[in-house]
């Protein structure tokens, strides 16, 4: 049994979204994009008084990946990505890290496959691959008793999407994600994206079809 809390720092010179998930009733929980800044991350742990199980990335740009590797060892957990991401986290070039000027690089423990579905803190979190953004961009489909939430990414912004001229990345391959395999999705679903504000599903709907 899980029911979800949640809270979200804005972090990185990108205003990257990282979200701290835990069960209300074990106060474990995972970090989805450890931006940057890990102090920072750490300080918000302590106050929710929680336990981190894993961090899992939903493509490993530089600014969802900067915090994941010391907050890796401080916990000693696991870092998740789909399978086809796992190269550019590593790549200071690919992942654009190089651009400004600093490498930075994250070793992915855990591969994930398209459809792929795991039970984490009491959550089930089904792993849906939407290429565009990266290769290996994914999103998370988070269940807890109550209801399904979306973790998008750079993929789905609301009224948007992710950029697609950095490595790996394509225009083509974005629009099919998002509309062959997100705007699929319950309507009511709440989307929470890698940078703004949140949206749901039926509203990303009337903006692509209209």
């Amino acid at each position: 049994m899980a029911i979800m809390s949640m809270k979200t720092l804005i972090l990185s010179i990108c205003g990257t979204n990282c979200y701290i998930l835990y069960n209300k009733l074990t106060k474990e929980g995972f970090i989805i994009d450890p931006a940057d800044n890990p102090k920072a991350i750490d300080a918000a742990v302590k106050e929710l008084g929680i336990t981190i199980k894993a961090i899992l990335l939903t493509h490993g740009h530089f600014d969802h990946i900067g915090a994941a590797t010391e907050l890796k060892e401080l916990y000693g957990v696991n870092v998740y990505s789909h399978e086809a991401e796992v190269g550019l986290a590593k790549d200071g070039m690919l992942n654009a890290s190089a651009i400004f000027g600093f490498a930075d690089s994250v070793s992915v423990d855990i591969a994930l496959k398209d459809g792929q579905t795991f039970d984490l803190c009491g959550f089930k979190i089904k792993v849906i691959h939407t290429p565009g953004h990266t290769e290996g961009s994914c999103c998370y489909l988070v269940s807890d008793e109550e209801k399904d939430r979306l973790f998008s990414g750079d993929t789905l912004f609301y009224q948007s999407h992710g950029r697609t001229d950095l490595p790996t990345g394509s225009e083509r391959k974005i629009f099919d994600s998002i509309i062959d395999k997100l705007l699929v999705l319950d309507g009511d679903i709440e989307v929470f994206a890698g940078h703004g504000m949140m949206t749901t599903i039926d509203d990303e709907k009337k903006w692509y079809r209209g």
